[in-house]
């Protein structure tokens, strides 16, 4: 799961991290990068709503090799050059990897101790650093060596590659499959209507909307805002980018400690609300002389917070979800997450094309994560 998750980010990553290349080279608005990234969302926000009930029936592995299969083709389709291809390309990357993160939570939360849920989640999580350090070195390099195009098909091999991969495990690990599970709009409505209904659940949601929101930002636009923003090239916007996100599998290992062992997972989750917000507004700060050290220090604060919950929150939904359907209320509950990065791109968007503001877009992204931390610091109070 681990290693799904790697290649399930890095695909979804190198479109955005090579985005200043495919800008120049075919002269399109910068803006539209928020687009795509919008577009891949909305596929996902449509995945992880239904595939709940795909997972219960088809199995969490085969639903994990059909989502990475769905993600390099949506990347071959981009990589035609053809502006309109990326927006079905998109579409279909979206779908893809959005099945990756309900589909292991579903099999770690057959197998994971409960008391050990935050730290084992938050391990699994570090794929979503480790695919994004990967796409921040790995995409560069192939964009200087080959061109942009390349990069893009080499990591749709490695996503195809990656369903190949899987398969000799489908046997084992998708023995609870249930071939007569309804696949029904009513069977997808309850699923929806049950977890909005639990309050914890619920805050859970608008948690998972504004942090993936405002990682979003991070992932899609800081190395276009240090690009073409700061005026720093590629090569070093890049570098910047792959040491801050590795500061992120420390991160999420550590906080998936604490809430294992010192601070309790929802108080811990409003505290990093708190402080993400903080680190958007330093990243909005950013001028481009500043040195090295404080560009890569910002924006490893960003990535200590706002690309570091994952594994901590997914554990909570585990813990919250009916017996046997962890899979279906994660898909959810990821489904708001893929709903903030629908929005917050748009809006920045739109900071981009009528302000021609980085900044205002960052503060935009941090506002919710500040009203989710603080609500959530206000309930975990009163919950003792």
């Amino acid at each position: 799961m681990l290693l799904q998750q790697t290649c399930a980010t890095l695909g979804r990553a190198v479109i955005p991290l090579i985005a200043p290349a495919i800008v120049a080279d075919l002269a399109i608005n910068p803006a539209l990068v928020g687009v795509f990234l919008s577009v891949s969302s909305a596929a996902g926000f449509l995945s992880t709503l239904i595939c709940g009930g795909f997972i219960l029936r088809y199995g969490a592995l085969r639903m994990t090799q059909v989502g990475m299969l769905s993600l390099g083709g949506g990347l071959a389709l981009s990589a035609t050059g053809w502006v309109g291809s990326f927006l079905p390309g998109g579409f279909a990357s979206g779908l893809g990897q959005a099945v990756s993160t309900p589909s292991s939570s579903h099999l770690l939360g057959r197998f994971s101790p409960p008391h050990l849920a935050p730290l084992i989640f938050s391990l699994k999580q570090t794929g979503v650093p480790a695919g994004l350090m990967l796409a921040g070195v790995l995409a560069p390099a192939l964009v200087e060596a080959y061109g942009w195009r390349a990069a893009i098909l080499v990591c749709a091999a490695i996503c195809a590659g990656t369903a190949l991969a899987l398969q000799p495990l489908r046997a084992r690990f998708d023995t609870d499959r249930n071939p007569a599970q309804p696949l029904t709009p009513a069977a997808i409505r309850g699923n929806i209507v049950s977890v909005l209904r639990e309050p914890a659940l619920r805050l859970l949601c608008f948690s998972m909307f504004s942090f993936v929101g405002l990682q979003s930002l991070f992932t899609g636009f800081f190395v276009l805002y240090l690009v073409r923003g700061l005026d720093n090239d590629l090569a070093r916007a890049g570098l910047v980018f792959s040491i801050a996100v590795a500061v992120a599998v420390p991160a999420r290992i550590g906080w998936g400690w604490v809430g294992s062992r010192l601070i309790r997972p929802d108080r811990l989750l409003a505290l990093l609300g708190v402080a993400m917000a903080g680190a958007a507004a330093l990243t909005a700060s950013l001028q481009g002389d500043w040195p090295m050290w404080l560009l890569v220090l910002s924006a490893a604060l960003f990535s200590a917070t706002a690309v570091s919950w994952h594994g901590v929150l997914l554990a909570e939904v585990a813990r919250l979800s009916p017996p046997g359907r962890i899979g279906a209320t994660t898909g959810v509950v990821l489904s708001f997450g893929d709903a903030g990065s629908l929005v917050m791109p748009l809006l920045f968007s739109a900071a981009l094309a009528f302000g021609d503001s980085y900044r205002i877009g960052f503060l935009i992204g941090g506002l919710p994560t500040l009203v989710v931390g603080l609500y959530g610091l206000r309930a975990s109070t009163r919950g003792g």
